[in-house]
């Protein structure tokens, strides 16, 4: 009797195509990478800082409290969404959807909005270092975020440090979500020609 350490992958019989063990598990994963940049954001819905020292107060409760709940929860909500890349939901159309409902879903009208979310969430959160206490990111050069000690700053990297991976995972799947989805037509065009020549011959 062996122990098994690491969970089974969800079955994957609802897609054309075998999905990729390490395509399904990453998917999988990204909720959970995400997750604590939205536990450590919460606390500041309600005007705790989190160990941060800024210059500028805090937002009043009815403008802090919808604005982080709905990032968090846009945030997971978007990750979810990526677990289509590996599922039979992202190849055919729930059919509670409104129009497409039931519909196949094209390769590219999936892929492309993911790959270019995924460029734009690399960008977006991904800072160089460049010295002196500053970063170079998509807006420029920003000072760094000071804390009024190294336990709230390790925090604070340890949790925000993740959201940095979500979108090269997003460019990842999409791009062998769209190797899966395309792999069949490549093959049948490979087949009929094939045929052609051996008919012409």
């Amino acid at each position: 009797m062996t122990t098994k350490i690491l969970h089974r992958p969800p079955p994957v019989s609802d897609t054309e195509r075998p999905v990729p063990r390490w395509a399904m598990r990453l998917a999988y994963a990204l909720p959970l990478i995400l997750l604590p940049s939205c536990l450590w954001r919460l606390p500041f819905a309600l005007n705790f800082e989190m160990g941060q020292l800024q210059e500028i107060g805090m937002p009043a409760y009815w403008v802090s409290i919808p604005y982080v709940l709905g990032l968090s929860v846009l945030t997971e909500a978007t990750a979810i969404m990526t677990i289509g890349l590996v599922r039979g939901w992202g190849e055919v159309a729930p059919a509670w959807i409104p129009v497409i409902g039931g519909r196949r879903v094209r390769p590219m009208a999936a892929a492309v909005p993911a790959v270019i979310g995924g460029l734009v969430l690399t960008a977006v959160f991904t800072a160089v270092p460049i010295g002196g206490g500053r970063h170079l990111g998509l807006f420029g050069v920003v000072e760094s975020i000071a804390y009024a000690n190294g336990a709230w700053k390790a925090l604070a990297t340890v949790c925000v440090t993740p959201i940095a991976a979500w979108g090269p995972i997003t460019v990842v799947l999409a791009v062998a979500y769209y190797r899966r989805r395309t792999a069949d037509a490549d093959a049948d065009a490979a087949a009929t020609a094939d045929g052609d020549a051996a008919v012409a011959g």
